[in-house]
């Protein structure tokens, strides 16, 4: 199938060398109030779809599980998949990045990594890699028989593909979390929609971006199925070249909903003691946000706030203590 699915278009703000710190937006939903009580993504597997990943990149080692290279750079050497864009790394330590006292450090820092390159060097790709992509993380089954609980994807066509709606669905059936970026041909009007794919298919989880100060991203798409945003401006993660960068786009909220959920896996089936379908999970996700003054087709549910539910409850145990 033709070449139509592209990175979801991001901007590089900054390129650092030295960094030691939370980004913003991991702090901003809160995912330190999890940390806290030991949920750090330990034991869940997330695969990421994209330009592949700098495997041996400090922030990330350890992280990585796996990985498989379905496109044609490296002469198709399907075990090269190391990331020769950047974009890839940058969504894979948002998501991961180790908590080591230096560089950066991911929502879900002892989370494991699946990387699955599915898009090239100039952030283009066909539909067959993307779908081949999905197929290998529903299948894939790790050394110690661990498996792919949420798949991330930072890229989107214009074509609605029966193939690739079929390889979501069959992902979500197996209890697999789709997370996928809106996209970025939002004009800054929330009276009008952008559609792509797969973000606009129901079964996926669709990830919209605010600022670091909640305020609806100018180029978010809108439409019907968002649902839910994150951080998406402003965004600093591991880079190319054991570097770091400052990027801006739908592609970086995305990885913080699926760091996020990595986290929430933890605290929910501890909590319930057995393991969450896919609907449960994402109904513990929803659970998470907060609203904010947009529309639904813009934000969704709001944007995730993982310390938000457990603030709720809180003070619903202190009114009916009190004044019950």
């Amino acid at each position: 199938m033709g070449e139509n699915v592209k990175l979801v278009p991001f901007e590089i703000k900054e390129v650092q060398s030295n960094v030691t710190e939370i980004p913003e937006g991991v702090s901003l939903i809160g995912a330190p109030s999890f940390w806290e009580k030991g949920y750090r993504g330990q034991g869940v597997v997330v695969a990421v779809l994209d330009t592949g990943c700098q495997i041996d990149h400090p922030d990330l080692q350890g992280r990585i599980i796996d990985g498989h290279n379905f496109t044609d750079d490296y002469n198709g050497n399907t075990l090269n998949y190391n990331d020769n864009n950047g974009h890839g790394t940058h969504v894979a330590g948002t998501i991961a990045a180790n908590s080591n006292g230096q560089g950066v450090t991911g929502v879900a820092p002892e989370a494991q990594l699946l990387i699955c390159k599915v898009l090239s060097g100039d952030g283009g790709g066909y539909y067959d890699w993307i779908i081949n992509g999905v197929r290998h993380a529903i299948n894939w089954r790790g050394p110690n028989g661990e498996r792919v609980r949420i798949i991330s994807m930072s890229l989107g066509g214009p074509d609605d593909v029966r193939e690739l709606h079929d390889a979501v669905m069959e992902a979500v059936l197996n209890d697999i979390l789709v997370v996928v970026a809106a996209g970025n041909e939002g004009d800054d009007s929330e009276d009008t929609y952008e559609i792509a794919y797969p973000s606009s298919y129901n079964e996926v989880i669709e990830i919209g971006a605010v600022d670091l100060n909640k305020e609806l991203a100018y180029f978010s798409n809108n439409n019907t199925q968002v649902d839910c945003c994150a951080p998406g401006m402003g965004i600093k993660s591991t880079y190319l070249g054991s570097r770091y960068a400052v990027l801006d786009g739908t592609s970086m909220a995305t990885p913080h909903v699926s760091g996020a959920l990595a986290l929430i896996i933890n605290y929910a089936e501890r909590d319930f003691r057995r393991e969450l379908s896919e609907a449960e999970l994402y109904a513990q996700l929803i659970k998470r946000t907060e609203d904010l003054p947009y529309l639904r087709s813009s934000v969704g549910n709001g944007i995730v706030k993982l310390d938000n539910y457990e603030k709720v409850k809180a003070l619903v145990h202190f009114i009916n203590a009190n004044f019950a």
